[in-house]
């Protein structure tokens, strides 16, 4: 494989044999080498394929601005994600945090860290993401020597989430306060507190999680088992009567009304979580 062009001594663009360009990353990689010598393989530590050409240049620019150590941490970050959750991440984290980080610190150092306002929520929804968040502030002080604060732990955590759910990041915000309307609907139809460390709130929370989401990419679920649904709405009819409370607030928020399919997932995670 030869090298296309040269972004600094670590960071390196080529084609394979398909004629995709691939952003190639390792340290010494390019030291006074030029376009067209061969690549020292032995020296690779990471390769993109840049399929997504808006993503590829967004990129390129990146590589400009930022050290290969920001590159580093964030590969790191993202190597845990992965192990953690057991899930693939949308490569646009690569780009979205590691410019998120490079600006962190640089916020850090004059003084100008930022509160996340859904830090609260954030550490109640998406517990596995903050503990990697967490995570993720100890590799940047041991490799950056920046002591980040907690609510960068939480932001850490909202592009992973974005990562995982390929969405947007002000869609991670709006998610997240769909989840907490829902939850507040069911808490006071019950006047319950849930169990936030039981393993009913988790599944509820991540159904929760991608039910949101399915409302801001209008992906529904469509209705296969009427019989199914009857059946559940007459044995549980509590939790049917708060489903039929958040079909009312789905509808006022979002123009749309449930279907029997979705509203039979909530009434079975509703009557789970309430009956502890």
């Amino acid at each position: 494989m030869k090298i296309a062009k040269v972004y600094n001594n670590n960071v390196i663009s080529a084609f394979n044999e398909k004629n995709e360009e691939l952003v190639v990353m390792g340290r010494g990689l390019a030291f006074q080498k030029k376009p067209g010598d061969f690549i020292e393989e032995d020296k690779i530590e990471k390769i993109f394929a840049l399929k997504n050409n808006d993503m590829s240049e967004k990129f390129k620019t990146l590589l400009y601005e930022v050290p290969i150590e920001y590159m580093e941490v964030t590969e790191d970050i993202i190597k845990i994600a992965k192990s953690r959750l057991g899930r693939n991440l949308n490569d646009s984290i690569y780009i979205s945090l590691t410019d998120h980080i490079h600006f962190a610190v640089e916020r850090n150092e004059k003084g100008y860290d930022i509160k996340n306002a859904l830090l609260w929520e954030i550490k109640r929804f998406y517990k596995q993401e903050f503990v990697i968040g967490m995570e993720a502030l100890k590799i940047i002080q041991e490799k950056l020597g920046v002591l980040l604060p907690e609510d960068e732990a939480s932001f850490i955590a909202m592009h992973i989430v974005n990562a995982e759910l390929n969405q947007e990041m002000p869609n991670v915000a709006n998610i997240t306060k769909v989840m907490q309307d829902i939850l507040n609907i069911v808490k006071y139809h019950f006047k319950i507190d849930f169990d936030e460390e039981s393993l009913n709130y988790f599944r509820f929370i991540t159904h929760l999680k991608f039910f949101a989401q399915r409302l801001y990419t209008k992906t529904y679920i469509e209705d296969d088992d009427p019989f199914l649904f009857e059946t559940v709405r007459e044995k549980h009819k509590a939790a049917f009567e708060c489903t039929e409370k958040i079909n009312e607030y789905i509808e006022n928020q979002f123009d749309y009304s449930l279907t029997n399919n979705e509203k039979l997932y909530l009434i079975i995670h509703i009557q789970r979580v309430v009956n502890r």
